[in-house]
């Protein structure tokens, strides 16, 4: 999981750097995935709920500032 998520944010610096379709893709593929094991590490009883929402929160606020910024 946690390797999904710094994925994800690697992702999400590289596309600020430089914007571009194939990088919003990247973003994309990248924080479902990590969506997906979060969901599945909750749901399995590995992480709390509430840990888990914490983190996918991150994830999003992550991805929502890259995508901002690089449109402006």
């Amino acid at each position: 999981m946690r390797t999904l998520m710094k994925r994800c944010f690697n992702a999400c610096e590289a596309y600020k750097q430089k914007p571009g379709a194939e990088g919003k893709a990247t973003v994309e593929q990248s924080v479902n995935a990590a969506f997906s094991k979060i969901d599945k590490a909750v749901k399995c009883g590995v992480l709390h709920r509430n840990n888990g929402a914490h983190q996918k929160a991150r994830l999003s606020s992550a991805v929502k500032q890259a995508i901002e910024t690089s449109t402006n």
